[in-house]
């Protein structure tokens, strides 16, 4: 088993879907990966967060042998986001981002956290990601996020940090944006061209599609969930999944591992969505996915 080490935003989220709304609730993509990945492997948190950030929220990481030695409290406030979702749930409309603190993030790893072997690279600007795996030894298997603002404003800087990683995790919509692909199918390979082994490409309530350089392409449903709550944090949620299945077996991953890691994912974010925040995710335990395993093997014929 290794250590997964990610860095990226500690938040609270302003949420309103069809569902209800919440008006100052935990977020961010580190938060919602963490609680994910370390159901299966243990977790080291680079970030930043204010003042107002609550014990309480530290204390839950912490529970569940997340290492938060790399979390810097800076005088301000946590970065917040807001959002909603209304007919389309795959899409959230953005309503206000307070950077706060997170403006002036600079990450500087603990010397523990560079012999991290598994490194997550969650949606940060692509020169902070670059500046942490500058820092990182030797990794075994290095993922990394991003999102249409990066490619838009910083496309220069985000191609030369695809060009160090091992596999990408984007959604449908910037992964052909970044293309300028037509659809997942014609996009997955163009970036893995760009340097990543494999792409997952995240496609909400249909599932993703994973493809890799040696064995091509995975496309799988997601877990069907009547009743959808809140899809906030589902893609990091997948990400965590991803990430701990990888780390669990601590060796340099295959394509078939990425295979079924993307299914952990799977099962992680079906979670996700059944409750705003990460009320549902900070339940699960390992009993509970082994449950819904069994329940999403029928779903795709393997059972």
């Amino acid at each position: 088993m290794s250590e997964i080490l990610v860095v990226g935003s500690l938040a609270y989220d302003g949420i309103s879907t069809p569902a209800g709304r919440v008006d100052r609730a935990l977020g961010g993509s580190a938060n919602y990966f963490s609680l994910a990945a370390s159901l299966f492997a243990p977790v080291r948190v680079v970030g930043v967060v204010g003042e107002d950030y609550g014990k309480e929220d530290e204390e839950l990481l912490r529970s569940r042998r997340v290492d938060l030695s790399g979390l810097e409290r800076v005088k301000g406030k946590t970065f917040f986001w807001e959002g909603k979702y209304e007919g389309d749930l795959n899409e959230a409309i953005t309503l206000k981002t307070e950077l706060n603190v997170f403006e002036h993030f600079n990450p500087n790893l603990p010397e523990k956290f560079r012999d991290s072997e598994f490194v997550f690279l969650a949606n940060i600007a692509p020169e902070l990601q670059m500046q942490v795996l500058d820092q990182v030894r030797a990794p075994k298997f290095v993922g990394m996020d991003t999102m249409n603002f990066w490619i838009g404003s910083k496309k220069e800087a985000l191609l030369k940090i695809l060009s160090r990683v091992d596999v990408v995790l984007i959604n449908e919509t910037e992964a052909e944006m970044l293309t300028g692909a037509a659809n997942a199918i014609s996009a997955a390979p163009k970036i893995t061209a760009m340097g990543p082994k494999a792409v997952v490409i995240k496609r909400g309530e249909y599932g993703f599609a994973f493809y890799s350089k040696t064995e091509g392409f995975c496309i799988l449903p997601a877990m069907p969930i009547p009743g959808v709550v809140d899809p906030t944090g589902a893609g990091d949620t997948f990400a965590g999944g991803f990430f701990g299945h990888l780390a669990k077996l601590g060796r340099v991953p295959t394509a078939a591992d990425m295979r079924e890691a993307c299914i952990s994912g799977t099962l992680l974010a079906s979670f996700t969505i059944q409750d705003f925040s990460v009320r549902a995710l900070a339940k699960v335990t390992s009993d509970d996915i082994r449950e819904r395993e069994r329940e999403y093997l029928k779903v795709i014929g393997r059972a």
